[in-house]
């Protein structure tokens, strides 16, 4: 289980919109589930291109929003044209499948790069999904 920081709104575009797809500058080879962290600090750079996605939701900074999977790392360099709107050329596009957003986020600090969340953490979000969704996400047991 590995965790990513990502800023909002990112990260909101993650857990309730479409974005399916992660713009790193460094590749990944990790395939699993993965905890979507909203970072502390808000992207401005780009926001208006996803205000429309994200109006009306609360953008939650230092915590995690969702949970999913890594299916797939790619480089950008080899598509003539992007993946997906989302898609930002130059970049390593770290492809994201059975997003789940969490009913209430989890307040955590984040770090950089995929980081292993603590017990402690796992067990918070684990209390917000039913036990098929753990099963399916957090690869666990369904009888517990």
């Amino acid at each position: 289980m590995r965790a990513l920081t990502i800023r909002q709104p990112w990260a909101a575009a993650i857990a309730h919109a479409d974005k399916r797809v992660e713009n790193r500058v460094w590749p990944t080879s990790y395939r699993g589930p993965v905890l979507i962290h909203a970072g502390q600090t808000l992207d401005q750079r780009h926001g208006p291109m996803v205000t429309a996605v994200v109006r009306g939701l609360q953008l939650d900074l230092g915590a995690v929003v969702a949970v999913a999977r890594v299916i797939d790392c790619h480089d950008s360099a080899s598509e003539r044209t992007p993946c997906t709107p989302w898609s930002a050329q130059g970049q390593f596009h770290h492809v994201l499948d059975e997003v789940t957003a969490l009913p209430l986020p989890v307040v955590w600090k984040g770090r950089q790069g995929l980081w292993v969340p603590p017990p402690a953490l796992l067990e918070q979000v684990r209390e917000q999904l039913d036990a098929a969704s753990a099963a399916r996400l957090l690869g666990e047991e369904t009888g517990r």
